[in-house]
C-alpha cells in the first residue's frame, strides 16, 4: 500500500460532497475526493424523448443497471426500491432538479406537531447558504411564493406550458396554493452554461448542461482550486488510531489496488445509503458495531419519500410532455398538519410533464390500454400528449425500525457487503398518501380530465434516502452533532442526506447542499474543533 496525506478527505463526488470540496478548496487546503464511480459523457446523454430506448448505464434502478461502480441493494423488504447513482455528481446526474427548500417549520417538528424530533439547528443557520447554493447551481423560480420566506435572485420560471396552465386554472379554481417550481435548470445562458431547449429528459442526464447537475456547477470551480478529484475510487473502509480519530481510508482503485491515503479531516458524503454502509463496515476494537456508532443508530431512522400518484387523461391536450420531466409546478395546500385530517405533518403535490412515446407505451401495456393489430397508432395517440402526472411528496417519519443492514452474502466488485433495506410505510403515512392522492385526483377532474388513474405507494421511487446517520444534541440519540461532526470521532464529518433529523415533504437536494456549505463553513472557521492536526 502506498500513503499520502492530505488536510481534508472527502468520500462521494455527489450534491454533498462537491459542494463540501468546493467551499474548502477556497482557503487552500489540500484535498482529495474519492469517488467510486467514473465520469460520464453527456454525449451519450439521451438528446430527445425518443431517444431513451437503450440507457441501460443510465437507469436510475442499479438492479437493472448493474454497473462495476454499483454494489447490491436487497430492498426485498421494501414496498419501495432504492435509487442512487455512483458517478461523478453522484445522484445528480439522473435527478430532475426539482429544487424546493425545507419550510422553517420542517425543522422543528416535535415542538410544532409533537412527531418526529426537532433538528440542533434552524431554517435561519441554512438560508444564507441556500442562497449561496442557489448562485453556484443556477435555479429557476418565482418570487414571492407565500409559502416560503423570501427567496431572491432566481432567473425566471421554468415556462408552464399548455398542461403546467391547465393545471394551475384548476388550482385557483379549488383556491389552492400552486407555484412554478423551483428548478435546478437554467431558463437563460448562465455562466457559460446554455438555456433549457425543453427536450424533456432530465432523468438520464442533461445532454447539453442545462441541467445544475454537480458536474458542471460545482466540479470544475473546486477543480480549478486544486481539489484532486479521483473517480473508480471504491473506499472500503476507514481505519483508527490509538486516540480514536480517523487516521487514513483503504480504497480499492482502477487496477484493483488497494491504497491507503493519510489526513486531518475526513468528509463522508457517501449519500444516505453509502455512508452508514461505510461505517458499519468499518469496524475496530473500540467499535464493534461499526464507526461512530455507540448510539446503535448508524442505519436507522431511514426515511424515503413515499410517492403517490394520480394522472389525468384529456381530450385535447397536446405535447404535454414539453418542458423538463420533473419541474412545472407544486403545489403545498396540504403540507402542514391540519387538525381535521387524521395524519401529522403533510405532503408536496408536484406536477410533472406528461410522459415520452416509450414510457406512454409502457404504461399502456402496464394498464392493458395498448392494442396492437390495424389500430394501433390511433389508439397509442389517444394518450401520447394528453397525460398529466401529479405526485404526492410524502413526509415520512424517523422510525428506528426502518433500516439498512450489511448484506455479506451479496458482495460488490470488491468484496464490500452489499445492503438489506428494512422498510414499511407507517399508518401515519398511509393516511396522508390516501389524502394526497385524493386530492391530486381532485385537482385533475377540476381541470377537465375525462379519466384518472391513482395508486401508491409507487414502487421504483427510492430517490430520497436520508436519516441514517441521524443529527441532534444527544450522543445517546444521535450520530452527529449540529456540526455534522460524529459525536465518537472528532474528526469525521458527514455532510450528506443520511443526517437529516426529519424527512420535510420536498426533495432534498437544496437543504442537502445547504447543509454541507454550512458544515464545511464550519471546518473552516474552526479547524481545531475537528482535527489537532490544525
Amino acid at each position: 500500500m502506498s500513503k499520502d496525506f492530505y488536510d481534508v478527505i472527502i468520500i462521494g463526488s455527489g450534491a454533498a460532497g462537491a459542494a463540501a470540496a468546493w467551499n474548502l478548496s477556497n482557503k487552500g487546503l489540500k484535498i482529495i475526493c474519492l469517488e467510486q464511480g467514473s465520469y460520464t459523457n453527456p454525449d451519450f446523454y439521451p438528446k430527445n424523448k425518443s431517444d431513451i430506448s437503450d440507457i441501460h448505464d443510465y437507469n436510475y434502478l442499479p438492479k437493472y443497471r448493474n454497473l462495476i461502480s454499483d454494489y447490491p441493494i436487497n430492498d426485498k423488504n421494501s414496498p419501495i426500491s432504492i435509487s442512487n447513482y455512483n458517478a461523478v455528481g453522484g445522484s445528480t446526474i439522473l435527478y430532475s432538479g426539482h429544487f424546493p427548500r425545507f419550510h422553517p417549520s420542517d425543522f422543528k417538528t416535535k415542538t410544532i406537531d409533537g412527531v418526529g424530533e426537532d433538528w440542533p439547528l434552524d431554517y435561519e443557520d441554512l438560508e444564507p447558504f441556500y442562497n449561496l447554493n442557489d448562485k453556484i447551481m443556477g435555479i429557476s423560480g418565482l418570487e414571492g411564493d407565500p409559502a416560503y420566506p423570501p427567496i431572491k435572485n432566481l432567473l425566471p420560471p421554468i415556462p408552464l406550458g399548455n398542461s403546467g396552465e391547465l393545471i394551475a386554472n384548476a388550482y385557483e379554481k379549488l383556491g389552492w396554493h400552486w407555484w412554478p417550481s423551483y428548478s435546478a435548470i437554467l431558463t437563460n445562458t448562465y455562466e457559460g452554461r446554455r438555456a433549457c431547449v425543453n427536450e424533456g429528459v432530465c432523468n438520464s442526464g442533461c445532454p447539453h448542461g442545462s441541467k445544475s447537475s454537480v458536474d458542471v456547477t460545482y466540479w470544475p470551480k473546486a477543480k480549478s482550486n486544486g481539489v484532486r478529484l479521483q473517480p473508480n475510487s471504491r473506499v472500503i473502509s476507514l481505519e483508527l488510531d490509538n486516540s480514536e480519530n480517523v487516521k487514513n481510508v483503504i480504497y480499492q482503485n482502477e487496477k484493483n489496488e488497494f491504497v491507503s491515503i493519510t489526513g486531518s479531516i475526513f468528509v463522508l458524503a457517501c449519500s444516505g445509503l453509502g455512508t452508514p454502509r461505510l461505517l458499519l463496515n468499518s469496524k475496530s476494537k473500540s467499535f464493534s458495531n461499526g464507526l461512530a456508532n455507540r448510539s446503535g443508530l448508524v442505519g436507522k431512522n431511514l426515511m424515503l419519500h413515499p410517492l403517490g400518484y394520480a394522472e389525468g387523461l384529456f381530450e385535447n391536450l397536446s405535447e404535454s410532455y414539453f418542458g423538463p420531466q420533473g419541474c412545472c409546478i407544486l403545489s403545498q395546500e396540504f403540507y402542514k398538519t391540519n387538525n381535521n385530517q387524521n395524519f401529522k405533518r403533510g405532503y408536496t403535490m408536484q406536477v410533472l410533464r406528461g410522459s415520452g412515446p416509450l414510457e406512454t407505451a409502457l404504461a399502456m401495456k402496464k394498464f392493458k390500454k395498448l392494442k396492437f393489430g390495424n389500430n394501433f397508432h390511433s389508439n397509442f395517440n389517444e394518450r401520447y400528449g394528453r397525460n398529466i402526472p401529479i405526485s404526492v411528496i410524502c413526509e415520512d417519519l424517523p422510525e428506528e425500525t426502518n433500516n439498512i443492514e450489511l448484506d455479506s452474502n451479496n458482495l460488490d466488485s470488491s468484496g464490500m457487503p452489499g445492503v438489506t433495506i428494512n422498510y414499511k410505510l407507517s399508518e401515519n403515512t398511509k393516511k396522508m398518501m390516501s389524502h394526497g392522492i385524493t386530492k391530486a385526483k381532485t385537482v385533475l377532474k377540476e381541470a377537465g380530465a375525462k379519466s384518472v388513474i391513482a395508486f401508491g405507494p409507487v414502487k421504483n421511487t427510492g430517490w430520497h434516502i436520508m436519516g441514517t446517520t441521524k443529527m441532534g444534541k444527544d450522543k445517546n440519540n444521535s450520530v452527529v452533532n449540529e456540526f455534522g461532526q460524529t459525536h465518537d470521532i472528532k474528526n469525521l464529518v458527514i455532510v450528506d442526506s443520511s443526517v437529516f433529523t426529519t424527512s420535510a415533504g420536498v426533495n432534498p437536494v437544496s437543504t442537502i447542499q445547504a447543509l454541507s456549505l454550512k458544515i464545511s463553513s464550519d471546518i473552516i472557521n474552526n479547524p481545531n474543533k475537528f482535527s489537532p492536526q490544525f
